[in-house]
């Protein structure tokens, strides 16, 4: 299982570059990496709140799951 960050797309459709972003929702440029590169093993709802309130979208917009591949439904 995979969870994808779309941040890139929701940026780049708002003209925002990372450090703006990062300023408006309140974390580091470091941290926002973590997040599009996939490093991220959690995000806390406060942080996804702030993330959708600047982007003025729903988590689904930023947030997507894909199945491993090869993986069998149960």
């Amino acid at each position: 299982m995979a969870i994808i960050v779309d941040l890139d797309l929701q940026l780049a459709k708002l003209g925002l570059s990372v450090g703006e972003f990062a300023d408006a929702v309140g974390i580091t440029p470091a941290n926002i990496a973590v997040l599009k590169n996939g490093r991220a093993k959690a995000v806390r709802f406060t942080t996804l709140d702030a993330i959708c309130r600047t982007l003025n979208c729903q988590p689904g917009d930023v947030l997507r799951w894909v199945p491993d591949e090869g993986a069998e439904d149960a």
